[in-house]
């Protein structure tokens, strides 16, 4: 599924990754976005060393090992959905760049629905890759992502007795500074939202953060609560932690 036109840039599309070759340049705009603009805490501690050009290599073959292992639903829907925009980067149409990145997660607690949730991090996670001998900063980053992904594992377990049993959860959305403001964002969760009607009308969630939630609003997420709490140990209460708030469609898809 591809949008060729948007109403402030034409030549944007959006359009399923196929190589990984793209998802190491998209990890780039998440890089931009996530690590220099925001110096987002919860991206720091997923991606350390992502600012020296080995650490980004490390990084980016980790999204791309997610990204060849991703599965399909029982109807051969991909359970998870790797996006890119992009817009021409010269005057070939043929040479594009890609100028933000999304990924959008089909999730339910029935096999055969979507991916399951995972609760046991230092199970979901290769915790020693990331941070090899280190114990200490292996239970900080399993506190973070249990904190912030709480309430969207209560969410999918209370869909199991729904129909269909299953949310569409958009997981990441990065737009490379040099091109918001352009709509970019908006064509990435509006393909997620076009996708969670055509697999049954499901509802969208999302962990949305202070950048991002003005654009979600306006295209049918509500926000559930106040910000997100993290429950972290005392050594970690000081440490730097986005703003980031449960929203979800109630069914009130744009």
């Amino acid at each position: 599924m591809s949008f060729e036109k948007h109403k402030n840039d034409p030549r944007l599309s959006v359009e399923l990754i196929d190589r990984p070759e793209d998802i190491i340049q998209a990890f780039d705009c998440v890089c931009e976005a996530f690590g220099r603009q925001a110096q987002d805490g919860i991206f720091l501690a997923m991606n350390p060393g992502w600012e020296t050009p080995h650490g980004k290599e490390l990084r980016a073959a980790n999204m791309v090992a997610r990204w060849r292992t991703t599965t399909k639903d029982k109807d051969g829907n991909l359970n998870t959905s790797f996006l890119k925009a992009t817009i021409p980067g010269s005057e070939q149409e043929s040479e594009r760049i890609i100028v933000g990145f999304a990924i959008w997660v089909q999730a339910s607690s029935v096999q055969g629905y979507g991916d399951l949730p995972v609760e046991d991090l230092r199970k979901g996670m290769d915790l020693e890759a990331l941070y090899p001998g280190n114990e200490r900063e292996q239970r900080y980053l399993c506190q973070v992502m249990a904190s912030l992904h709480r309430r969207r594992i209560e969410v999918i377990k209370e869909k199991a007795t729904a129909v269909p049993p299953m949310v569409m959860a958009l997981d990441m959305c990065a737009v490379d500074p040099s091109y918001q403001r352009k709509g970019v964002a908006r064509e990435l969760v509006q393909w997620g939202l076009d996708e969670a009607r055509r697999r049954g009308d499901l509802e969208a969630v999302t962990e949305a953060s202070s950048m991002g939630r003005h654009v979600y609003e306006k295209m049918g997420f509500q926000a559930e609560g106040p910000n997100i709490e993290y429950f972290v140990d005392e050594e970690f209460k000081s440490r730097r932690r986005p703003p980031n708030i449960f929203m979800r469609t109630h069914g009130n898809l744009v």
